[in-house]
């Protein structure tokens, strides 16, 4: 089995980072083995390891034990956001690029 080992960017719904730092190693279920349910149309899969995620607090500990569990993994490195610093003083500077409106 494939897993994939990643640190989650943080969500649009909050303003800290809370939840992105730990390491999660999910596993990858192909697209191939899922079924749908003829009754009700859901999408099903009889693997239930593709509803785990483990959650580390490093990457080389994530690593470790899919080394250690003999498991296909690839590593997602994150990407660091850009931040543009700009101070409160900025919007009233005499040379804007845009210029001031009400």
């Amino acid at each position: 089995m494939e897993a994939r080992i990643y640190r989650p960017a943080k969500t649009a719904m909050q303003s800290g980072k809370a939840k992105s730092t730990d390491w999660i190693l999910e596993y990858v279920t192909p697209p191939s083995s899922r079924t749908t349910d003829p009754l009700m149309g859901w999408v099903s899969n009889s693997d239930t390891r593709s509803q785990v995620k483990l959650t580390f607090d490093t990457r080389d500990e994530a690593i470790a034990y899919a080394k250690r569990e003999n498991l296909v993994f690839s590593v997602e490195e994150p990407r660091d956001a850009k931040r543009l610093v700009k101070s409160y003083s900025a919007n009233f500077s005499a040379d804007r690029k845009q210029p001031w409106t009400h």
